[in-house]
């Protein structure tokens, strides 16, 4: 679901990995559509590795973009604090109020609109294939 969505400290919104290079990657913006070099010198995360704490232990950003998904409710990044965190503890009440903060919040709901505006949260049946291999 999020395999090669990309996000590069520094450039706002997401990228899709389009292929390496010599010395970097070259990445294609989800907003613009425009191609770039990303460096080894910037900070790039892959979604798929991206996890949130919670009291217990961790959930993966997948995991909680399906809770944001079958929630059915939409807020906007824009929101204020007190919104976004009502949201975000209706979505997972377990979270660790410690150690995630409003601005983690409104990252994770900006990229979900963005991913979901682009359709790229809905599985294949590849990835839904690969995901019952995995737990069996």
């Amino acid at each position: 679901m999020l395999k090669g969505i990309l996000a590069i400290s520094g450039q706002p919104g997401l990228f899709k990995m389009v292929t390496e290079a010599k010395n970097s990657i070259i990445v294609e913006s989800l907003l613009t559509g425009k191609r770039i070099p990303a460096y080894s010198t910037s900070k790039i995360s892959a979604l798929s590795d991206i996890s949130v704490f919670t009291e217990t232990a961790e959930i993966q950003l997948k995991d909680l973009f399906k809770r944001i998904q079958e929630n059915g409710k939409v807020i906007s990044a824009k929101a204020s604090n007190a919104e976004i965190k009502a949201f975000f503890e209706e979505v997972l009440p377990e979270y660790d109020k410690d150690r995630v903060y409003v601005s983690d919040m409104k990252k994770i709901f900006q990229w979900y609109q963005l991913l979901n505006e682009k359709d790229l949260l809905v599985e294949t049946e590849e990835e839904k294939n690969e995901e019952k291999e995995t737990e069996e």
